[in-house]
């Protein structure tokens, strides 16, 4: 007998018809011996609407009765999961974030978990009962509930694998696991078995769906062995495990790409200590982040350029943020671009080879694709490329890096 968390997304309890799908997922997995606890999301669309709601009654709303409002999504779909699965036949009941419960900060609309208290829950799973948790949503320090921010219910279902000290934590989605790269972009894009969590914490950093940052962090930290699979398909999924599982590491795992990016440059920095602070001091002040950077020095010695990236929704702001401030740092021009995209390769293998960033550069080379920025870190190579050459660059170094499927 094994403990298991499912946890399923919003396209995969869309309508009553694929909640009814799921209850007979759970039903498979609990009728072979298992213990099962399932966390849900709302169903597709609902908190879309429901922020809706909130921002048409107050644009200046008040965050706890925000949390109140949105949370009731996943609420909504808790209930009918387990009344589904009694239909089954199957003895389950559903357990709000406060009443396990599901211990957070009072950051409302961004809240992270403190911890989960699964003594009672644990109970009544080993009296045959599935627990059908709402994601997203959990009970701050004051009694008020409190949401995760999006993407939170992946956090949540990893962070009840934790606290239930579960054999795996599977999470069902739109896609059948983890693929080396885009596959509506790149058609030879092969699924991974597994990949490790380093690598697949890079991979949402830069740009990957499949996966929320937050929820693979817990699960490294907590040790908590994930699976990505499809909701729609029986399929064997991907894998998210420690590296030492994983017996012939590929050198690289995958192709990451973001749209998400804009490019602010400013020419004729004054070249003195603490001008760097100067700048991204306000924009941290503005709770605008900064991504990549890179900083050229003239050959006079006493100004730079600096160039960083924000978000596309960022750059407004960042940029009125910087012209501000024009006085006191002396630049002599602000240059502004949201025409880029940021393409990444990703591979503990790095680690051990020499040559990664060199291939990726020939590679873009060839096909006459200029970088316009570059960072790095063990395990990852990400450049800034003009946005336009984002699906011939994702292909060119698919091809490049050896991740073709065979025909």
């Amino acid at each position: 007998m094994a403990l298991i968390v499912m946890k399923f997304g919003g396209t995969s309890v869309g309508d009553v018809e694929r909640i009814q799908n799921v209850a007979k997922r759970v039903k498979a997995e609990f009728d072979a011996g298992n213990q099962v606890a399932v966390v849900v999301s709302a169903m597709s669309g609902v908190t879309n609407q429901l922020v809706d709601y909130v921002t048409s009654i107050a644009p200046l709303y008040d965050t706890r009765e925000y949390d109140v409002v949105v949370s009731s999504g996943e609420q909504v779909t808790s209930g009918l999961l387990a009344l589904a699965l009694q239909t089954l036949g199957v003895s389950a009941r559903s357990w709000q974030g406060w009443q396990l419960p599901v211990n957070t900060d009072s950051a409302h609309g961004k809240a992270r978990i403190v911890g989960i208290e699964g003594e009672k829950i644990l109970e009544r799973m080993a009296r045959g009962e599935v627990a059908v948790v709402p994601g997203f949503q959990g009970v701050g320090a004051d009694g008020r509930v409190t949401t995760l921010g999006r993407g939170g219910s992946d956090t949540s279902a990893v962070a009840l694998a934790a606290a239930l000290h579960a054999d795996r934590c599977d999470i069902y989605t739109d896609v059948d696991g983890v693929y080396t790269t885009d596959p509506r972009i790149v058609s030879k894009a092969r699924k991974l078995n597994k990949i490790t969590f380093e690598e697949m914490l890079e991979l949402a950093s830069v740009g990957a769906k499949v996966l929320q940052t937050r929820s693979v962090e817990v699960a490294m930290k907590h040790g908590v062995r994930l699976q990505v699979r499809s909701s729609f398909s029986d399929e064997p999924g991907t894998l998210v495990v420690n590296e030492d599982e994983i017996v012939e590491q590929e050198l690289i795992s995958g192709i990451a790409y973001s749209r998400d990016e804009a490019k602010i440059t400013l020419l004729g920095v004054a070249d003195h200590p603490g001008i760097a602070a100067k700048i991204f001091g306000p924009l941290a002040e503005a709770s605008i982040n900064v991504d990549m950077i890179v900083q050229n020095v003239s050959e006079d010695g006493k100004s730079t350029d600096l160039t960083f990236t924000v978000t596309k929704a960022d750059l407004t702001r960042a940029v009125e943020t910087v012209k501000k401030h024009m006085a006191e740092l002396g630049y002599r021009e602000l240059k502004s671009d949201s025409n880029v995209a940021k393409v990444s390769v990703i591979g503990v293998g790095m680690r051990s080879h020499a040559g990664i960033a060199q291939r990726m550069f020939q590679a873009l080379a060839d096909k006459g694709i200029n970088i316009q920025v570059i960072s790095t870190s063990e395990i990852k190579v990400s450049v800034l490329i003009a946005e336009e050459y984002t699906e011939l660059a994702l292909r060119s170094l698919h091809t490049a890096y050896g991740l073709d499927a065979e025909d």
